[in-house]
């Protein structure tokens, strides 16, 4: 190699370190500096964000109904200095003390599983929670009674399906002095400062959040009692909304396979001890014994023969249909699985298996894909809130996906809307058919009341999800073991046979349709006035 070569591989080389070298003294000054204050000394945040608290409040402890929590500093972008011990003072305020973050957001649980290994004798456990049993009640009716007018004012002439006349009107309570329409002309920025976003709108708190687990009313606890002998009564807990903002009961029952016959159920609850009656002969045998299944007993989180659960009796478990009645809903009530720690885990309203045949997404936050995964997975999640482990314990049956799995949701899948006598073979109003109210109903639907971006015609779903960003209105807050931070992205529900699938929203916290149309119009920023408002609801109870 000559010499010129020689030289100039040296100056290549020599170049090629000093970059490296600037490189790593670059890095090492980011993440240095980015180091957060509020990091334990093991581990120092090299993002810049603090970083999750390493405990957080034990989610049986009740906190008190309002929070007011000093503000922590958030750390922001920091730009890179030059290299410096990680213990020099100067570097860890590298953060800016205007911003702040509540408290309340970025916790984390101490363990993601539930505790295996009971140590008190399910004796005392139960005599201890009966005795909470009336405080905790009382509490949660003091929040339900702040936050709804309660009261039965049924609407006339309209019902659901079978008959059950439904609610109408407002339902959620607005702060002292404030209308409808002011609220709705106050940006979010403004309801946020002043606290004005109604309690009604908040997340929903399960009866007894810190403690969760299937709840179902009252009514079909004593029908599966007489029918079935079966007991689905829990010693800690009743049901907590009043029976007139509830689903029919026993709900109709429509089949895509069989329209000729209307209601199918003959007014039944369909249960393990009449299901073949009710269905030889009008179901092939893979959907008979996919419905066989859907009202077999399998242990379940409250309801099993452990010492770990929450009836009197060691139980064989529950139903599939003992949540969604009929393939329908009864609003049976439990806590979402896919959340940690507790308080951030959501009330869920047991959605109707109807017209799942036109769906693309299950579940209103995990987005699972198909039917036949939701049949199988909810053995492992709703049944022992998402923890595998307990489930084990407890008994969890493994449905086989080639054969138990495809039955059920094949009779799933078969399950109708109920019909809707106004609406075209295109899901929208018959001219001859509707009143006046009723099509200007529909148009501001399909423009100002931008309701039709997220459910179209014909079955009122776009088979999205969506992120209303409802925490733009309030700040995070503690309620009865819950803690509201925002709902996040839900799915888009069919708005088909809505007026038989009260109450509303994925964890129930609207009692009534004029509930939801206040609050999308809050949210969305419509400024609906008040007959187009009327007008929106009449046209969503043709539906």
């Amino acid at each position: 190699m000559s010499r010129f070569r020689q030289n100039y591989s040296r100056k290549q080389m020599i170049r090629i370190v000093g970059c490296i070298s600037t490189t790593l003294t670059f890095c090492f000054s980011v993440n240095v500096t980015a180091q957060s204050p509020y990091s334990s000394n093991e581990q120092a945040s090299r993002s810049g964000i603090p970083p999750y608290q390493s405990k957080s409040p034990s989610p049986y402890q009740e906190p008190p109904y309002q929070s007011a929590y000093p503000s922590l500093p958030v750390v922001k972008a920091i730009k890179a200095v030059p290299a410096q011990p990680i213990n020099n003072p100067q570097t860890l305020q590298a953060k800016d003390e205007s911003a702040t973050q509540s408290p309340l957001t970025g916790q984390r649980g101490e363990t993601s599983y539930s505790p295996v290994v009971i140590k008190e004798p399910f004796q005392k456990t139960m005599q201890r929670m009966t005795q909470e049993k009336p405080e905790v009640q009382q509490r949660h009716a003091r929040l339900l009674q702040e936050r709804y007018d309660l009261s039965d004012h049924p609407a006339n002439n309209i019902t659901t399906s079978r008959g059950k006349k439904i609610q109408e009107g407002i339902r959620v309570k607005l702060p002292q002095g404030t209308t409808w329409e002011q609220l709705a002309a106050k940006s979010p920025e403004e309801i946020k400062k002043r606290g004005l976003y109604p309690k009604g709108f908040l997340p929903l708190p399960f009866p007894n959040h810190p403690e969760g687990g299937m709840l179902f009313p009252q009514f079909h606890i004593d029908k599966i009692n007489s029918q079935d002998k079966r007991e689905l009564t829990r010693f800690d807990l009743d049901y907590d909304l009043p029976d007139h903002f509830l689903p029919e009961y026993p709900p109709a029952i429509y089949l895509t396979t069989r329209p000729d016959l209307g209601d199918v159920s003959q007014g039944q609850v369909v249960t393990i001890n009449n299901y073949y009656g009710l269905f030889n002969g009008i179901l092939n045998p893979k959907q008979l014994e996919g419905l066989r299944l859907l009202v077999t007993q399998f242990p379940q989180q409250q309801f099993n023969a452990t010492e770990d659960r929450r009836c009197v009796d060691p139980s064989f478990g529950v139903t599939c249909f003992d949540c969604h009645v009929n393939g329908h809903t009864n609003a049976a009530t439990h806590l979402v699985g896919d959340i940690r720690p507790q308080q951030y885990r959501h009330r869920i309203d047991t959605p109707s298996l109807r017209g799942v045949y036109v769906q693309q997404l299950f579940g209103s936050q995990r987005a699972i894909k198909t039917i036949e995964d939701f049949t199988e997975f909810e053995q492992r999640a709703a049944y022992f809130d998402g923890d595998p482990v307990i489930a084990t314990k407890k008994g969890v049956n493994i449905l086989e996906r080639g054969s138990q799995v495809h039955f059920m949701a094949e009779f799933e899948a078969i399950l109708d809307f109920p019909p809707a006598p106004k609406l075209d073979v295109f899901g929208r109003l018959d001219p001859n058919k509707a009143t006046d109210i009723e099509l200007r109903g529909e148009i501001i639907f399909n423009g100002k009341g931008r309701c039709a971006e997220c459910h179209p015609a014909p079955y009122y779903t776009d088979n999205s999800m969506h992120n209303l960003q409802t925490e733009r209105f309030f700040d995070p807050q503690e309620y009865n073991g819950c803690t509201a931070i925002g709902d996040g992205a839900i799915k888009t529900f069919p708005l088909r046979g809505l007026r038989d699938s009260a109450p509303y929203w994925h964890d129930g916290r609207l009692l009534t349709i004029e509930d939801t149309v206040e609050i999308h119009n809050l949210l969305l920023g419509t400024k609906l006035t008040a007959e187009e408002k009327n007008y929106l609801t009449q046209f969503l109870r043709c539906l």
